[in-house]
């Protein structure tokens, strides 16, 4: 790839080839599930989109990145928190760092908006690069617990002793 990908958000507009680009990339993956495309919109229709960046290389969309409103309790207090899911990639581009520069750029982003904590659920051997960590993640109760269930604090908050962590509703629709 000659130039690299712009990183911007999202827009209305781009919802066809976001869509488009979610379906390819997980219909390659192997993983044959269908489910990130409509995630996607349910999450946006909701309401609960924090983050929408969409990587765009020669004109086109060949990448994106969400990450929603989670519903977190650490120690007692209310945390502002956001959910990784999905992220996407064109198949013919993957391996190239797009997405991560997509969410590199969505934590950036959750930082800006003072977001406290990002929680994952995925490869255990990619998204600690970024900070994620199962140890962080055991500390809450959640549905999702195991060592792919991982999170990261977004500031220099010490990390909570305990609490609970619930993603946002369309998670719990998507059947």
């Amino acid at each position: 790839m000659p130039d690299a990908p712009v990183i911007r958000p999202a827009r209305a507009e781009d919802a066809g080839a976001i869509d488009a680009v979610i379906r390819a990339a997980f219909t390659g993956s192997g993983h044959g599930h269908q489910g990130e495309a409509e995630l996607v919109r349910m999450l946006e229709a909701d309401g609960d989109a924090l983050v929408s960046l969409v990587a765009e290389a020669g004109g086109a969309v060949a990448g994106h990145v969400l990450f929603s409103r989670m519903d977190v309790e650490a120690d007692g207090a209310a945390l502002s928190a956001a959910g990784l899911a999905p992220v996407s990639v064109a198949p013919a581009l993957q391996g190239r760092g797009i997405g991560a520069a997509l969410i590199r750029a969505g934590l950036d982003a959750l930082r800006a908006q003072g977001v406290a904590i990002s929680f994952v659920l995925g490869n255990e051997a990619y998204y600690p690069r970024f900070g994620y960590s199962p140890d962080l993640a055991a500390r809450f109760a959640s549905p999702f617990a195991g060592p792919h269930f991982m999170a990261m604090m977004l500031g220099d908050r010490a990390w909570p002793e305990r609490g609970r962590a619930k993603y946002a509703p369309a998670f719990s629709r998507l059947g």
